[in-house]
């Protein structure tokens, strides 16, 4: 089953971030963590789930992933922090 969702990636240490939508969030996670897919999170090694919304259809995940990307670093952290002030791996919890 698809379910449209955005999420947001962080290198270890948190000074990279990378925000991205997808219908499956478990199996793109999965790549992202085996590098199986090449460009900007492969390069800077963002791997570790901190933060991600479900949405009801691609459009409005399309449309959130947009306004995300235009946010300041420091709104993205406050965001991230409003549900994992830990920033930790939320990839085995789905």
């Amino acid at each position: 089953m698809k379910q449209p969702s955005v999420y947001i990636l962080s290198s270890i240490n948190r000074n990279v971030l990378y925000i991205g939508v997808t219908s499956n969030l478990k199996g793109r996670v999965w790549q992202h963590k085996r590098h199986l897919l090449p460009g900007f999170t492969l390069r800077y090694h963002v791997t570790r789930l901190v933060y991600f919304e479900v949405h009801d259809d691609m459009e409005h995940a399309i449309e959130r992933e947009k306004r995300l990307k235009c946010w300041r670093r420091a709104w993205k952290e406050a965001l991230i922090e409003s549900k994992n002030p830990k920033w930790n791996d939320l990839y085995d919890g789905l």
